[in-house]
């Protein structure tokens, strides 16, 4: 009787785990991945026909661009109370 009783209450809990489960994997996949672009996140661009090197070069003057322009940009002061 008491391997019975376990054993139905290990089907009861696999049964709540399988449950859980397909609820997460059916979130995760409802939702719609971000490109690159809604994100807000802007990828660099070469020249086609560029050596690698040229185009590292190039990703790297692009990204130095950036970090400079953003802080240039002022930072937003709190309200004093």
């Amino acid at each position: 009787m008491r391997s019975i009783l376990g054993f139905l209450g290990v089907l009861v809990v696999l049964a709540v785990v399988g449950i859980l489960a397909k609820k997460q994997l059916g979130a995760v996949t409802a939702v719609p991945p971000l490109s690159p672009t809604d994100s807000g996140v802007v990828l660099p661009t070469t020249t086609p026909g560029a050596s690698p090197q040229q185009q590292s070069q190039e990703i790297q003057q692009q990204v130095k661009q950036s970090l400079e322009a953003a802080m240039q940009q002022a930072r937003p002061m709190p309200d004093d109370k």
